[in-house]
Order: structure tokens, then C-alpha cells, then sequence
């Protein structure tokens, strides 16, 4: 039978990164050589020097982790003293929140009742409306709000029995919104009256008309549309605010 034969390669140290020869003896001779034993050596000390400093981050990481759970600790102790504070006795605002209200409810039988539509207190009997806010009463006679000495000549009112303002809250005098009792029309014609005051310009007779481009035309033209979409848009929009 025939013997062939067969190369034995080479042989890749990772310390060295060199290749030597594939058999015992030369991979002895290489590992107990003074370059294979210093590079090994070398490679031992920075292992050890980056687990030192692997070691010293985490280190480092868990002490902040710890600082910040201490004060996230305190704030939250803090915080939870002063709202147990707060929740054992009640405030001035909500005090007087509950003797507000108790004071705008009217009493059974009387003649006002307050109309949400409006805001105001509404008599059924005069056609007056009451704010009180401003104390000052309004009807459709008289167009404009007054007091209660003016509502009186007109007809009898009396001043509804809804408590009298807090200590705290001054009236400003000022006259509040018209009463709206149903919503305006929005398709109606916002144009205003033409004014009574006629203004003479001067017109050359002589004049010719003026040439524009096809440009101009076409400006014109989109400036006419925006206007008139943004009309369009707003025309839902009127009648839905007071004005005060």
C-alpha cells in the first residue's frame, strides 16, 4: 500500500499573533521562549488593569444610583408631610368657595330665577334681568343696565334675595353684556349704514382707464377668494361672544 505524504500547517499564537510550525516540540520551544512568556505577561497586566477599572465605574454607578434614591426618599417625605398638612385643615379658599354658593342660591317662592342661557337672574313678572356681579338690572324697555333706583321708576322691581357679595370680592360698577335670549342670526349682513356725510372727490374728465396686466388681474382675483373664504368662515362665528 502506498503512504502519502501529509503536511502538518502552521500554527497562529494569539499572544505573539505569529505562526509557528505544528508539532510539539515547536510549539514547546515557542512557549517557553522569553517573547512568548513577556507577551503573555503583558496581556495579564492590562486583563487586570481594565477589570480594575470596570470594576471602579460600577462602583461609581451604584453610589449615584444610591445618592439619588436618598433624595427622591427625602423629597418624597417632604412633599408627602405637607400635603397631610394641607388635608387636616380646610382653607380659606374653600371656605369661602362653600359660603359663596350657599349665599347665590335663591329662595323658594321668590320671583327671580337664574337663567343659564344668559348668565343672569331673570324676572318672569317685570321682564328684568339681574347681575350680580355688577348689581345692576337690565329689560328690553329701557335697552341699557341701571340701578336699582332707575329700574324702579320704570316699573316695581325688588332686588333679588341671593345673598349680598363676599367680603373679599369688590363690584366693579362696570355694566355687564347685553342679553341675548336666542342666538343672532349668522347669514345676516355685517355691512354698516352708509355714511350720512358725503365726500366730493375730484374726478379728471380727461382720465383714461387704467391697463392691467394679466399678473394683476390674476392677484386680484385670489385676493377677491381669500377674502371672500374667510368671510364664509367667520359668518358662523358672530353672535357667540359677550362683550365684556
Amino acid at each position: 500500500m502506498t503512504e502519502y505524504w501529509v503536511s502538518q500547517g502552521n500554527k497562529w499564537c494569539e499572544f505573539c499573533k505569529i505562526y509557528i510550525s505544528n508539532n510539539p516540540a515547536s510549539i514547546r520551544t515557542h512557549e517557553l521562549g522569553k517573547r512568548h512568556k513577556d507577551t503573555v505577561a503583558l496581556r495579564l497586566a492590562n486583563m487586570q488593569k481594565e477589570g480594575a477599572a470596570k470594576e471602579k465605574e460600577q462602583k461609581a454607578a451604584a453610589r449615584a444610583l444610591e445618592q439619588i434614591e436618598a433624595k427622591a426618599k427625602k423629597s418624597y417625605q417632604k412633599d408627602l408631610a405637607s400635603f397631610q398638612g394641607v388635608s387636616s385643615s380646610p382653607t380659606v379658599e374653600t371656605s369661602q368657595r362653600t359660603a359663596d354658593s350657599s349665599k347665590c342660591s335663591a329662595k323658594p317662592g321668590s320671583d327671580w330665577e337664574f337663567d343659564s342661557s344668559s348668565g343672569y337672574y331673570y324676572n318672569k313678572l317685570n321682564g328684568f334681568h339681574y347681575d350680580k356681579n355688577s348689581d345692576l338690572y337690565y329689560s328690553a324697555a329701557l335697552g341699557k343696565w341701571v340701578t336699582l333706583e332707575e329700574a324702579s321708576k320704570s316699573g316695581k322691581v325688588t332686588k333679588p334675595d341671593i345673598g349680598q357679595p363676599s367680603a373679599g370680592t369688590k363690584s366693579t360698577g362696570a355694566a355687564p353684556g347685553l342679553v341675548v335670549s336666542k342666538q343672532l342670526n349668522p347669514t345676516r349682513n355685517t355691512k354698516g349704514a352708509p355714511s350720512s356725510i358725503a365726500v366730493n372727490k375730484r374726478k379728471r374728465g380727461d382720465a383714461k382707464p387704467k391697463t392691467m396686466s394679466k399678473e394683476e388681474e390674476e392677484a386680484i382675483k385670489a385676493r377677491e377668494a381669500a377674502r371672500k373664504r374667510v368671510e364664509d368662515r367667520e359668518k358662523p362665528l358672530l353672535g357667540l361672544y359677550r362683550a365684556y
